[in-house]
């Protein structure tokens, strides 16, 4: 799977790309999904723990989309 710039629309191709990869389970498509979510989600947290007030002037990460 190619990687999707920021902001580009899922395309059609690329929903058949995934549920492809999974062999037609949809099931396990989402759950791998899912599974990425939460990962980055996690993934995150330890970066704004890492990450001090001054080096991003105030901003702080968003965890849903805004």
């Amino acid at each position: 799977m190619r990687e999707q710039p920021i902001g580009e629309a899922v395309d059609n191709a690329e929903r058949v790309e995934v549920i492809a990869y999974h062999r037609g389970d949809t099931h396990a498509a989402i759950d791998t999904l899912l599974e990425d979510i939460r990962h980055l989600r996690r993934q995150l947290t330890l970066a704004e723990g890492a990450m001090s007030r001054g080096m991003t002037r105030g901003w702080r990460p968003s965890y849903d989309r805004d």
